[in-house]
């Protein structure tokens, strides 16, 4: 069976390699990030088995250090080519994936937001639109095996083994293991140390 699931994602590499071309091809003549986006806006159309398979293939050759053992659920749109995606990594339908490494076998509910940072936008000066005031792109670290609730926002650093609550929101780097929860999250508790903070909710909210 993994003999036929890899000759599957063998044979979907060679329908992608076309296309990845096209794309290098596009990136010459304009902004490469907004022509990738582009491209993944594209491919976020593509519904079923076959979208998840075709999004894993051009991810894999466009992407730096990304795995095609992946899935990635419909409408979900990566926004940087500088985001490098492990094995066994799921993401949901509905994300908005920005600059960001993200860990193997990680599961991203539907409705994730991560963004490039927390400072994409500056805003000192008060006589100049926000938008034309520039700011700072960092890649974001999403550790292995961690768990991202539906429509939780990551602007910050989540350790490995993390459980963000559904909902929540990321702004301070985690440690290894915690269990966050809320606006702006709190760490509840700790999978290395179960019940180390004293909540009795400390569980609930996570789905």
């Amino acid at each position: 069976m993994q003999a036929f699931k890899r000759l599957v994602k063998l044979a979907f590499l060679a329908l992608t390699l076309p296309l990845y071309l096209l794309y290098l091809l596009f990136s010459q003549l304009g902004n490469a990030d907004g022509v990738f986006t582009s491209f993944s806006q594209g491919l976020s159309l593509m519904p079923g088995k076959f979208g998840v398979y075709i999004r894993a293939a051009f991810y894999r050759l466009a992407c730096p250090a990304t795995s095609d053992e992946i899935s990635v659920g419909f409408l979900t749109i990566l926004s940087h080519r500088d985001t490098s995606i492990a094995m066994g990594v799921y993401i949901g339908p509905q994300c908005n994936i920005g600059m960001c490494s993200i860990g193997e076998n990680t599961l991203i509910g539907s409705g994730v937001h991560i963004l490039s940072g927390s400072r994409q936008h500056d805003f000192k000066d008060i006589q100049k639109p926000i938008q034309d005031q520039g700011g700072a792109y960092e890649k974001i670290r999403v550790g292995a095996d961690c768990w991202l609730g539906n429509t939780s926002l990551v602007m910050a650093d989540l350790e490995d083994h993390s459980i963000l609550a559904a909902g929540s929101v990321l702004t301070k780097p985690s440690a290894r293991g915690d269990i966050l929860v809320g606006n702006p999250a709190k760490c509840i508790n700790n999978r290395f140390k179960p019940n180390s903070p004293s909540s009795p909710e400390s569980t609930k909210g996570l789905e």
